[in-house]
């Protein structure tokens, strides 16, 4: 559906250009959702203008269905143009009309007459859950309801592809499930190809297939998203993935947990195609040790689980050793040490969190005391395990998931 190759886009001159895109080679199929994710300047904006040839490219090219549209001058644009509907992050309303006004203008400029018109209108309102709003003014709607009107304006001439630039990020956590949830029945009921631009991880992992993660103009990875995101190469991927799912410790955490937890520190990776909580209670009874989830997070993309556990070992060094190479032959597994000999591995600040990922108590809340003081729950009570909501994750890890008593692994009774 769209094809960029070596694309380029270069603002300013001489010593002060920017090379706001640079060397992107990618495919967008026809009928998906697209993510491209990335912090704030990575060139995703830039990106998804160049689709539409709102910015031109400084070299390479840009096909979508066919055209080339980095070669068409601006009135072979119009038809192309004409079949890419866009939404955007400030709604980009008209104040002066209404609902079904704004909806409208796209046909009117299209040059559809009145009856047609009001025809589409009344069906996009319907399909967006606005008939009743038809008559009211942006100002009169909540920020929802702007977005939704932006959508049913974006869908109004039928478009093949839909850009959506950062489009949930004004909304709240429950406004944005509602926008997403329209997103994937514009997708799965009109067949619409959706290019979605954003910096949030749970816009990605709750409404696209593949993903391009961009960094400094370029794309550093690209897959479907469970691929991406529960086994990331690049090494932005790996931050960007830690930093939002919160369920590997950062240096501070990792501070923390040394200074509560004297055994060996080992955090592993959970997979759908690899080690499961099951597996890895049988390999700690096996090889006879107990652990004990000091931090980490389970997650979820389309109902398979992704996520790390850090947990705490109890046995000797050849004992732990053995146990970890064969659980390496099956997952990633970061050695972290002990306090008395810690282990520093540059996975863990690649990817990683100082926040919100321990786990202490039967709240699953993280420590609220100062980390320079006693607390009470500081030590982790391996008859306890966080209920709904999970240890710092955003999928809940219950009680027995992990074949074995509630908070616990292993084999020594």
């Amino acid at each position: 559906m769209v094809r960029f190759r070596d694309v380029t886009k270069v603002f300013g001159t001489g010593s002060s250009a920017v090379a706001a895109v640079d060397g992107v080679t990618l495919d967008i199929r026809a009928g998906e959702i697209f993510g491209v994710i990335g912090y704030s300047g990575a060139g995703k904006s830039t990106l998804v203008r160049l689709i539409n040839a709102l910015e031109p490219v400084t070299s390479g090219s840009v096909v979508v269905d066919g055209d080339e549209v980095s070669a068409l001058s601006e009135r072979e644009l119009r038809p192309v143009r004409a079949s890419i509907g866009m939404i955007f992050q400030q709604f980009n309303l008209l104040s002066s009309r209404t609902v079904a006004g704004n909806v409208a203008y796209a046909l009117k400029v299209a040059g559809w007459d009145k009856p047609r018109r009001e025809a589409r209108v009344a069906e996009l309102l319907e399909f967006v859950g606005l008939s009743d709003k038809a008559t009211a003014y942006p100002s009169q709607l909540s920020g929802g309801q702007k977005q939704r009107v932006g959508i049913a304006r974006a869908l109004a001439t039928s478009p093949k592809l839909l850009l959506a630039d950062e489009a949930t990020s004004a909304l709240d956590p429950e406004t944005t499930r509602d926008v997403l949830a329209l997103l994937r029945r514009v997708n799965a009921e009109l067949g619409v190809t959706i290019v979605v631009i954003t910096h949030e991880m749970d816009v990605v992992r709750s409404t696209c297939h593949r993903v391009a993660v961009m960094e400094h103009g370029k794309v550093v990875e690209v897959g479907e998203v469970y691929d991406v995101f529960s086994s990331p190469q690049a090494t932005a991927t790996k931050k960007f993935v830690g930093t939002a799912l919160r369920d590997r410790p950062g240096p501070e955490a990792l501070e923390r947990l040394r200074r509560r937890h004297p055994g060996r520190l080992v955090t592993v990776g959970v997979h759908e195609d690899g080690t499961s909580g099951a597996s890895l209670t049988r390999l700690l009874r096996e090889h006879g040790l107990d652990g004990a989830v000091v931090f980490g997070g389970i997650s979820e993309i389309g109902e398979r689980p992704f996520g790390s556990l850090t947990l705490e070992l109890a046995g000797d060094d050849a004992t732990i050793t053995a146990f970890l190479t064969e659980l390496a032959a099956t997952t990633d597994v970061v050695d972290l040490g002990t306090a008395a000999d810690p282990r520093d591995d540059p996975r863990v600040v690649a990817g990683a969190s100082d926040e919100s990922g321990e786990v202490d108590d039967a709240t699953g809340a993280p420590p609220s005391g100062r980390v320079d003081e006693p607390d009470p729950r500081d030590a982790w009570q391996s008859e306890r395990w966080p209920g709904t909501g999970g240890p710092g994750g955003t999928q809940g890890t219950q009680p027995g998931d992990f074949g074995g008593a509630p908070g616990t692994f292993g084999g020594k009774r």
